[in-house]
């Protein structure tokens, strides 16, 4: 269903997008057409497979926020139909499509297609993780220095300043790719070693986070409590292996992070 959403919506809309098919949702955010039809195809396809189950998409909640009510309490589907849409809009990679099956908050299965390259992240909790059917399992590098990326955005500048002069003590900063579908595999394949985000909208991580927990990485709110779906805990902090999680643990003070996750 993501692949054929992809072929018949993403692609043939890159790089070809009209004025007035781009919108400004408020906060610095755009939304698209490709965005819209989408997540209706998307809703469409999983309520034909899944009837009677909650869907929840990212543009249908910026329409009627209450759809977010106690998203972590019972099972609900979580749709992100184009995840890096500002990159997209821009004619530029990377962007992805996310999908997510939650039960109680925690994340049981998630995809995380691209729909350039065709490659499908995908896990089921318990089961692994794959990328395009093949078993994955998080490839941190020996390198003298790891590598972190830090979505830290939605943060006051003197407090992003603060943080990432906290983290450069022990990492090499790479900027966030500013789509959560390419920081997930980034995180697997070595390319990054940790990463934080204070937003944790639950269609932006529940995917990827399962996906970095089956290939054996960490998921964690700030507060070390295991990543989950409408926590009352804030902020995300992920990890290639336990290592390198504590590394970012010790150099990162929580004191620096603000209390506030944007959730919503």
């Amino acid at each position: 269903m993501m692949r054929s959403v992809a072929t018949d919506i993403i692609v043939p809309r890159f790089r070809t997008l009209a004025a007035h098919e781009i919108a400004d949702k408020g906060a610095g955010e755009i939304v698209t057409s490709a965005d819209h039809d989408s997540e209706a195809a998307l809703r469409d396809g999983l309520a034909r497979f899944d009837p009677g189950t909650r869907i929840v998409g990212e543009e249908a909640c910026e329409a009627e926020p209450g759809l977010l009510d106690d998203i972590g309490s019972g099972r609900v589907w979580l749709i992100d139909p184009l995840d890096g849409t500002a990159n997209f809009a821009a004619g530029r990679e990377p962007f992805g499509m996310m999908i997510a099956l939650v039960e109680d908050g925690v994340p049981i299965a998630g995809w995380m297609l691209d729909p350039v390259s065709g490659r499908l992240c995908a896990a089921v909790r318990g089961e692994g993780a794959t990328i395009d059917n093949a078993p994955v399992r998080v490839q941190p590098q020996d390198r003298p220095l790891p590598v972190a990326s830090l979505g830290t955005q939605f943060m006051d500048v003197e407090r992003r300043t603060a943080v990432h002069a906290a983290v450069e003590t022990a990492f090499v900063l790479e900027a966030i790719p500013r789509c959560a579908a390419e920081s997930y595999p980034r995180l697997v394949l070595g390319r990054n070693d940790v990463a934080l985000f204070q937003r944790i909208l639950p269609w932006d991580h529940a995917p990827g986070a399962l996906f970095l927990t089956e290939a054996g990485g960490v998921a964690t709110h700030w507060d070390g409590a295991p990543y989950r779906v409408g926590s009352p805990s804030t902020g995300i902090l992920l990890a290639n292996s336990g290592k390198a999680y504590d590394r970012l643990r010790n150099a990162l003070p929580l004191s620096l992070l603000p209390t506030v996750s944007h959730q919503d």
